[in-house]
């Protein structure tokens, strides 16, 4: 099988990271083809069954990237004869010629969530959800394929497309063993950590992400209790929800007890998981949380959104509470930070539950996904 990878659009972040994980999952062990179009750094060396067509034309602009689609793209894969064509950015805006099935998969959930939507009024960031609502609708429709990353997306989807999607899937993302630190004992400790014991959420600052509600959670335990741990949140702040919280530190007085890193290297989270004394993920909106599923291979305890899909994904193994409640935030962290026996309750529940996760199972589902799909094509 010949399969074709548009990655146009994956030049930074979760896109990039989804890939390299793939091809770290599918190993030298695969018998087909991959041609990945990219026009950034993304490189997979040292692999005999995958090349890269670097597309020189200036795909940054969605707009000039969909002209180069609709009009080069389908001749290219008529030339080279590409069996499959998979877009994992989630967008397909281009017709393919006779023989070549479309997969796409769907990963973002924020364009679907009216409630989430809401939250950033009308301005460019409401129009740009709208659009993606309608682009995305239209490619999974067009798709012969569709990858689904968590059940819940799939029901939800499914339920507002109303039968019109021709073939679908459910894959989880997997689980590096890079993550995978529990029990470990020689896991290196980032020199900027505190030495005190802390409390670790990572993930980007954005107001679906509820980092406000999980510093006035923090301080509402200081006032239980003499805390000395420490609240780190790991992400990228600069942006006005960032301030928002930045500045509701300073009003709590909390600027010795709560540290903003901002974005740190992927490399480097591994360590910052396993050091901590309890990881927090407070989203209220996700496709597949990776963040958890990362955190579940430090092995440490859990709190963690009880929205959906997170209960999918962390299952019996964390304690949830309600992401818009500071309360409740407060509430659970009081609950398990000074028992013993829960912490090390939750942190086995949490070690056996992420060996259900690993990027090898996920690119042997996906591959024989792609393989049933070529096998039903005409002779």
């Amino acid at each position: 099988m010949r399969i074709v990878v548009n990655a146009l659009s994956a030049r930074r972040g979760g896109g990039i990271t989804y890939l390299l994980n793939f091809f770290y999952g599918l190993g030298e062990n695969s018998d087909n083809e991959f041609i990945i179009l990219t026009s950034g750094p993304l490189v997979f060396s040292g692999r005999k069954n995958v090349s890269h067509l670097r597309v020189r034309w200036p795909t940054t602009s969605p707009i000039l990237r969909g002209i180069w689609e609709r009009i080069v793209l389908p001749n290219y894969l008529r030339r080279i004869e590409a069996d499959i064509l998979f877009c994992p950015g989630g967008l397909i805006t281009h017709k393919t010629p006779p023989g070549c099935k479309t997969v796409t998969m769907f990963r973002n959930m924020i364009p679907f969530d009216h409630v989430q939507r809401r939250k950033y009024g009308y301005g460019l960031q409401w129009l740009r959800n709208v659009l993606l609502n309608y682009l995305m609708r239209n490619s999974m429709t067009r798709a012969d394929l569709v990858i689904f990353i968590s059940n819940y997306a799939s029901e939800l989807i499914q339920q507002i497309l109303n039968g019109k999607l021709k073939q679908t899937v459910v894959i989880p993302h997997g689980l590096h063993k890079r993550f995978k630190t529990a029990g470990l004992t020689d896991i290196q400790r980032s020199d900027w950590l505190p030495t005190d014991a802390y409390l670790l959420y990572v993930s980007i600052f954005d107001v679906y992400k509820n980092q406000l509600e999980v510093v006035r959670g923090f301080h509402m335990l200081k006032q239980f209790r003499q805390t000395s741990e420490k609240l780190i949140l790991v992400g990228e702040n600069h942006n006005r929800y960032g301030q928002r919280v930045k500045d509701e530190i300073c009003n709590l007085g909390l600027q010795d007890d709560i540290l903003l890193p901002g974005a740190i290297p992927y490399e480097e989270l591994p360590n910052v998981y396993h050091h901590a004394k309890i990881n927090i993920f407070a989203s209220e909106c996700e496709n597949c949380p990776n963040i958890l599923i990362e955190a579940l291979g430090a092995g440490k305890p859990m709190l963690v959104s009880n929205r959906q899909p997170m209960l999918e994904f962390g299952r019996d193994a964390v304690v949830y509470f309600d992401p818009t409640s500071p309360d409740d935030i407060a509430e659970k962290m009081i609950s398990v930070i000074d028992d013993q026996l829960i912490l090390d309750d939750l942190s086995k529940k949490a070690r056996e539950l992420s060996h259900s996760y690993d990027w090898c199972i996920t690119a042997g589902l996906t591959i024989r996904a792609f393989n049933q799909l070529y096998r039903e094509q005409p002779a």
